[in-house]
């Protein structure tokens, strides 16, 4: 009688889950591989949505980075539109749900990955239900909202939240020609800034001719028909034909914690810097799961695709036979609105001194370009350092073109743990179409040594 394989059994078909799979079957040709889906999409770029919507992306299928076919031809068994519904660690088999078959049925594992990712927060408002009203966190979703754009020609927008996803929709529906207003709950927009940098921001915004409220919390939708008409708020009714929701994303852990598995922040499956759970064979990976973060030296959830793919790989090295460990994040992200790059690293000053640590910080206004060479555009960058130490704690940085990739020169220096004298004799490039001669970083790293 023939040995039954090994089996992997991954849950969801995205960034974590597939990176993992194809990582496994990289190394290791004896091991069967199942992985399930309950959507009708593999590895796609869910970052790319937004530009989509936009019309940046033509099509929707110049987003899939490799097809459900594309991973069977690679040996791993793809399961679309099928959801794990249940796990039972004692008999360790999954419970899966074929919605199109409409057949429940039980699959063994030997080893379990969850890459169940995340799902946008909902708002419990009166009016929710209304035609009109969007989320966007998947291809069938995105779809929708192009089709709806198309077919109704709307002409007024609203988006709800102020976040990465708010202003990436916002530029889209800017970019469609649609009158548009950016509703935020909270103090400022982009609450992942310091208030001072997210001035800068919205000052963007508004140049744009986009409507911006703050402190401005959803009471209700307005309906005409069963249409969206009019978002309501302390501040009075914005009147919308189309709205698209994005106030965050909570993680999809329900089938660990169903299943006993610890969890950390805001109900992020907990995993060791291997990727494991706190159940033997049970591994997590991106969305769903939490991550350390390297300076504040505690698990955090921080939800981003770079990330998952990273969490995967490390799941699937390990998986196949590698002592791989993630090293954690220092909370690095970018995005922007119209010709104004936003990014961020390390800490804000308020997560800073939340943290307990007396922190120095320091702005520069400068250029993205020598002065005098055509095309410099603008940029503020924000820098904080460890007061007593000197040790670098983040940056933020708003501007123009150009401006927002350099962050990744503060996020290595953060992963490095180097101190602003450190920093400030890097050996970065210069020629004038690309910095003045004293990076605004660097310079930034200077102001603030002068002050430590």
């Amino acid at each position: 009688m023939a040995t039954r394989k090994e089996r992997l059994v991954i849950v969801g078909g995205d960034a974590a889950g597939m990176s993992a799979a194809s990582q496994v079957r990289r190394m290791r040709s004896d091991v069967e591989i199942i992985a399930f889906e309950r959507g009708a999409f593999t590895s796609y770029a869910l970052c790319g949505l937004p530009y989509y919507v936009a019309g940046y992306v033509a099509e929707w299928s110049q987003l899939i980075a490799r097809t459900p076919e594309a991973h069977r031809r690679n040996g791993i068994d793809v399961r679309l539109r099928t959801e794990v519904i249940g796990l039972d660690l004692a008999r360790r088999e999954v419970i899966a749900l074929d919605h199109e078959q409409r057949r429940e049925y039980r699959e063994p594992f030997d080893q379990l990955v969850l890459a169940t990712g995340a799902r946008p927060r909902e708002l419990a408002v009166p009016g929710r239900d209304a035609a009109g009203i969007f989320t966007l966190h998947g291809i069938e979703e995105a779809q929708a909202l192009v089709d709806w754009l198309a077919r109704e020609r709307p002409q007024r927008a609203a988006v709800v939240g102020g976040g990465y996803i708010g202003i990436e929709i916002a530029e889209a529906f800017r970019a469609r020609g649609l009158a548009t207003a950016l509703i935020e709950a909270g103090e400022q927009v982009m609450p992942m800034l310091d208030p001072d940098m997210a001035e800068l921001v919205e000052k963007a915004l508004r140049e744009e001719q986009v409507t911006v409220l703050t402190k401005a919390p959803v009471e209700a939708f307005a309906t005409r028909g069963g249409r969206v008409g009019a978002v309501i708020t302390p501040a009075g009714e914005i009147a919308a034909d189309v709205v698209v929701i994005g106030i965050g994303v909570e993680p999809n852990s329900e089938l660990a914690r169903a299943a006993g598995l610890v969890v950390g922040e805001r109900n992020a499956v907990h995993v060791d810097d291997r990727c494991r759970t706190s159940e033997p064979g049970i591994w997590a990976a991106g969305d769903c799961a939490d991550v350390s973060h390297r300076l504040l030296g505690r698990s955090v959830y921080f939800p981003l695709g770079t990330t998952a793919n990273k969490q995967g790989r490390i799941c699937g090295l390990n998986l196949g036979g590698r002592d791989a460990r993630f090293p954690g994040i220092v909370g690095t992200a970018i995005t922007r609105f119209g010709d104004t790059e936003i990014a961020r690293t390390g800490l804000s000053e308020r997560e800073a001194r939340a943290a307990g640590l007396s922190v120095i910080t320091g702005h520069v206004r400068s250029t993205t370009r020598s002065g005098y060479f055509p095309g410099a555009s603008w940029m503020t960058v924000k820098m904080l350092a460890e007061e007593s130490t000197g040790r670098l704690l983040g940056a933020q940085i708003v501007g123009g073109p150009g401006a927002g990739k350099r962050i990744d020169t503060v996020a290595t220096a953060l992963s490095a743990g180097l101190t602003l004298e450190e920093f400030i004799y890097l050996d970065l490039a210069y020629a004038p179409p690309f910095s003045p001669v004293w990076d605004p970083v660097v310079v930034a790293a200077r102001k603030l040594a002068r002050e430590a």
